[in-house]
């Protein structure tokens, strides 16, 4: 496997966190402890469209390329794995997808707002039964099998449970760091799998 696939998902972590450095521009009163990701992307907002497509678009579809390289490298791992890829695969894209139906300014009651919300929790629902699945499939391979169940335990308990009070903004920015992060790792173990993995011998000659 190329190593350009960790390369994808640096660059994916990048480009997050860029547009929530970048966040502020146009738009001061926007709070990184205070306000979800998302609602600097609502409809109407200056700069709303290069948000979306730096936070949300980009990353996430370079994640759904990162996910197919995870499955041809760990395709002699059994099933449990392949659908565990899949289902990391379908959280990225519904995290991509966010970003295509932004908040509505309106409120949660918009239909817009309503598709968004729909997406987020497909973002982490997905996310926890497919790394759960990698980690079985992946089982001899303890750092990966591990990391993974981390990471099913950690993200949805940051982004769904531990949001409440002040720290709303900060909790769920802390849950994309931890999702981006499982990707980033997963991006390496695979590149290790590939190149320990034994070579084909060729054909024999008759």
């Amino acid at each position: 496997m190329s190593r350009h696939v960790v390369v994808r998902a640096a660059v994916a972590m990048v480009l997050f966190f860029l547009a929530l450095l970048l966040a502020n521009r146009g738009l001061p009163e926007y709070s990184h402890l205070l306000h979800p990701v998302a609602l600097r992307g609502a409809t109407g907002l200056p700069g709303a469209l290069w948000f979306n497509l730096g936070a949300f678009v980009l990353p996430g579809l370079l994640l759904v390329w990162v996910g197919q390289s995870l499955r041809d490298a760990w395709v002699d791992a059994g099933w449990l794995a392949r659908i565990g890829c899949v289902l990391a695969q379908l959280s990225a894209l519904a995290f991509a997808l966010q970003g295509v139906l932004p908040l509505d300014q309106r409120g949660l009651d918009a239909t817009a707002s309503r598709l968004h919300v729909l997406l987020w929790m497909l973002w982490w629902i997905a996310f926890v039964p497919g790394v759960l699945l990698l980690a079985l499939g992946l089982r001899q391979r303890r750092g990966v099998a591990l990391l993974s169940v981390l990471a099913a335990v950690l993200v949805p308990l940051i982004a769904v449970l531990a949001p409440i009070g002040l720290w709303v903004g900060l909790a769920q920015r802390l849950a994309f760091a931890l999702w981006f992060g499982w990707w980033l790792l997963a991006a390496r173990a695979a590149i290790c799998t590939s190149a320990s993995s034994p070579k084909s011998l060729p054909p024999a000659k008759t």
